[in-house]
Parts: C-alpha cells; sequence; structure tokens
C-alpha cells in the first residue's frame, strides 16, 4: 500500500506521532451524548486507527483528496459508505446524521474559520469538536474578553460552546513539517439552545463590532445602526473587543429594542 503525498494547495500536514494522535481522540470525553464522530481529512489514518478501536463510537470519514480516499478504502475496508470522498464545507451533515455527533480532525489550517463557520451552522447537532489548527487560531478561538486576539470567531463560538485549549503541537511532529505551531482545542456544546436575543441580529452586531474593532462601537456599528438612534447606553463607548458573550447578547437585545433587526 503506498503511502499519500501530502498536498500543498489542499493544506495538508500529516501527522506522524502516535502518542499524539491518542491524546486528541482521547480529547473526546462527551461520548455520553452521541456514538456519531465525523473524522474531517483523515489523510493516512493516524487518528483514524485509533478511533476504529473504539467500541463506544461509530466512525465515520470524508476526504477530498481521492489520493487519500482510495488509500483509506484499502487500509479499512469494514469502513463501507461511512468513508465518503467529498468536501466537508459542502457535505450535507443531516442527509449522514440524523441526532447528535462529534466532529475530530487535524484540520487543514487555510480553511480552519471556515470548518468553525461550519460547525456553528450545526451547532444543534455537534455536541463536541476536538481538532488541530494553527495554534493562533487556536488561541484566538479561546480567548476571552479585554485581550489582544479575542475577535468574531471567539464570541460566535463561545456564544454556544465551552472550549478548552487542550495542547500544543510542534511543526516537527508533521510531515511535511507546517511553518507554525499548532493547537488543540476542545468544542462542548453549553446548554444555551437559543440565544436570549436575535441570533441573526446578534452575528451583524458581533461582525461589524469587530470590523473596525480599534473604533468604540459608536462609530463601529454606524453602518447597522444609525447614530441618531445611538443613546447613552453604557457599551456604546466601547470597543468590541471589551465586551463579553453576555454583553454583546445585552447589546443585541438593546438595538432590537430600538426597532432594528
Amino acid at each position: 500500500m503506498s503511502l499519500v503525498k501530502a498536498k500543498k494547495h489542499l493544506g495538508q500536514h500529516f501527522l506522524t506521532d502516535k502518542k499524539i494522535a491518542a491524546k486528541i481522540v482521547n480529547g473526546l470525553i462527551h461520548t455520553d451524548q452521541y456514538r456519531q464522530v465525523l473524522e474531517v481529512g483523515p489523510g493516512m489514518g493516524i487518528l483514524s486507527d485509533i478511533l476504529l478501536e473504539r467500541e463506544d463510537l461509530e466512525t465515520y470519514m470524508i476526504d477530498i483528496d481521492a489520493e487519500s480516499y482510495h488509500f483509506l478504502k484499502d487500509k479499512y475496508p469494514q469502513m463501507g459508505d461511512r468513508l465518503i470522498l467529498g468536501d466537508f464545507l459542502k457535505m450535507d451533515l443531516t442527509a449522514v446524521f440524523a441526532g447528535k455527533f462529534a466532529i475530530i480532525g487535524n484540520f487543514p489550517y487555510n480553511i480552519s474559520s471556515q470548518i468553525l463557520f461550519k460547525i456553528l451552522e450545526h451547532k444543534s447537532q455537534v455536541v463536541e469538536m476536538v481538532g488541530m489548527f494553527q495554534k493562533e487560531v487556536a488561541e484566538r478561538c479561546a480567548s476571552k474578553s479585554g485581550t489582544k486576539d479575542y475577535g468574531i470567531l471567539s464570541v460566535l463560538i463561545q456564544a454556544y460552546y465551552d472550549i478548552d485549549y487542550l495542547f500544543s503541537v510542534k511543526p516537527g511532529t508533521f510531515n511535511p513539517p507546517p511553518k507554525v505551531n499548532s493547537g488543540v482545542i476542545r468544542l462542548s456544546r453549553n446548554k444555551v439552545e437559543n440565544l436570549p436575543c436575535d441570533e441573526k441580529l446578534f452575528w451583524r452586531v458581533v461582525k461589524a463590532g469587530f470590523n473596525q474593532r480599534r473604533k468604540t462601537l459608536r462609530n463601529a456599528l454606524s453602518g447597522t445602526i444609525p447614530k441618531d438612534k445611538m443613546d447613552d447606553h453604557f457599551f456604546f463607548d466601547k470597543r468590541a473587543e471589551q465586551l463579553s458573550v453576555d454583553e454583546f447578547i445585552t447589546l443585541t437585545q438593546h438595538v432590537s429594542a430600538l426597532g432594528l433587526s
């Protein structure tokens, strides 16, 4: 069985350290809430080997790389239709998973934000995610208000998930080695089914606030809220990075009360 060649245009960096692979898989801790897990971008199967040993999990895999797909098809003939050739970002997850499931992977760093937004789109089903990202992205997701790394992803993810930064990984554990350090995070779905505000407006307010993060919200939100509608509400004189998730929710409720949507 010939090995898979890593492809630069797909952002492939294959993990080679089995101990780190085991730590990633062991990051799945909420398995009492689901049985099915989807591995994104399995490559040559270093995570897959461990996942398939787990009797408490039913593993699915999706890879956009046809070479990886055929390699894995030969390696794991028992997978059948649970091994999918396709693009995770275009995948109809509801057609494959009827109930709750988890996502795991050593994700391509060039589409990491898109992967996270895809998970948010399916937050009602994705109970847990354990994934490897570029360290800066992992830290940004886990950062708290008042820090320079805190941004759109931080707020939107933390509105729906509890997040744990699990550990960092050096470039030498990959083939080929990436030019950056990596970080593994876990997202655990919180108990909030729906935010206590207009969720579409919440996303708009968060994105608008951080798109001009150096400005106060009074100026950053001027394209969303007419300035003559802005009263002396406390948050308008702060910058987006200073607001917690709960404060963004309160701000969204206030904007909604102004008759804007």
